[in-house]
């Protein structure tokens, strides 16, 4: 990437809660310019700022306010090298697929191609070298492809986990089997999101296909890149490892900030020590880091010492919410090894992922910018 050269892009649902986290981080962005904010046709023609009902904690950036709300459709973002989509999942499947049609390069925070076996599921902490298979999905396209393809970013509480999994996968080697029990934030559920008579005072101990999600999702990440007997690639869960995961998933009255309890076998015998994790963790430094991607943090594990952290209040915020932070490290009388784990949902888990994605891209040279 260029010193003092700009990437234009844009955002789908930009609206919604995910759009606005995405106008709030890109809109300081050194690289990535926002040239177009796409959403409904009822707030299309409409200054950003009428348009939008603002939830964030800072203010609507001056950049965006005067900026036309357009439909979600490929020609008006014709001159966008990127485009992030923080569309709800209702409508998000057949326009990504539009916008890739279109020779556009989506990177999505929607669910609705995760499962899709050409189609990198990417926590950019955890696994870039599954943008590998990003020529194959544009050449099973028809017409083949040159610049589109879809990148999906995981579920939050997916990404959460995912994080501290593969810093100790590469310290210790396969993991065999996790139980995590999440306590997700509200904010996680979108706006205006779950009554206040349900969460107030209460804890409720199911999200919808929550738990399914991040089961399957973490095989996803953790797993490998198959070729079939015709030739083909794909995604395959357990190329690398039978993991076993089970998961139990709980909506808490928190705004921001999903809180895992997560107890992990090893596959290694004897297992790494409490503090053996704690310094495999402290130390973990992604290709992120090392590439120069300017959203990554310093720390992308925080590791804490104090016995009653992380908490949501206090770590959520720190470092932009671009790193998780871990504590409670210790040994687990049923497996081998426990934790708590805290990751900000709104942007290492939604918006931040997506936008360290593209920057990967761009530096691998994936994202064509001319």
């Amino acid at each position: 990437m260029q010193e003092g050269r700009t990437i234009k892009v844009g955002v789908l649902g930009a609206t919604g809660t995910v759009g606005q986290r995405f106008i709030t981080l890109l809109s300081a962005h050194p690289w990535f310019v926002i040239d177009a904010l796409g959403a409904s046709s009822r707030s299309a023609g409409k200054p950003y700022a009428k348009a939008v009902k603002w939830k964030q904690s800072t203010p609507i950036p001056s950049a965006v306010r005067e900026v036309g709300v357009v439909e979600c459709v490929p020609e008006h973002f014709k001159d966008c090298a990127i485009v992030f989509s923080g569309l709800d999942a209702d409508v998000a499947g057949d326009i990504e697929a539009a916008f890739r049609s279109a020779d556009l390069a989506v990177f999505s925070n929607s669910k609705n191609f995760r499962k899709d076996p050409h189609v990198p599921l990417i926590v950019p902490y955890a696994n870039p070298a599954h943008f590998a298979i990003i020529p194959q999905q544009q050449a099973l396209q028809s017409p083949p492809l040159k610049k589109g393809f879809i990148v999906t970013n995981a579920n939050c509480s997916t990404t959460a986990v995912v994080i501290p999994l593969t810093a100790l996968e590469r310290a210790f080697g396969p993991i065999e089997s996790m139980l995590v029990t999440t306590m997700q934030a509200i904010s996680g559920a979108g706006y205006p999101g779950v009554p206040s008579l349900d969460i107030l005072d209460n804890i409720v101990p199911y999200i919808g296909g929550e738990e399914e999600k991040l089961e399957w999702e973490t095989l996803k990440i953790l797993g490998g890149i198959a070729e079939g007997d015709d030739g083909v690639k794909a995604f395959d869960m357990h190329a690398r490892h039978p993991l076993r995961v089970s998961a139990s998933c709980n909506r808490v009255p928190v705004i921001d900030g999903h809180t895992e309890c997560v107890s992990v076998r090893f596959a290694r015998r004897p297992p790494p020590s409490p503090q053996q994790v704690r310094e495999a963790l402290a130390a973990f430094t992604p290709d992120a880091q090392t590439i120069g991607c300017p959203s990554a943090p310093r720390h992308t594990i925080v590791v804490h010492e104090e016995a009653d952290r992380p908490q949501p209040r206090l770590d959520r915020y720190y470092q932009d919410g671009a790193s998780v932070s871990v504590g409670r490290v210790r040994q687990c009388p049923v497996l081998d090894i426990k934790f708590v784990v805290l990751g900000n949902n709104v942007s290492i888990g939604a918006a931040t992922s997506s936008i360290l994605n593209a920057e990967i891209a761009v530096l691998k040279g994936i994202v064509v910018t001319k």
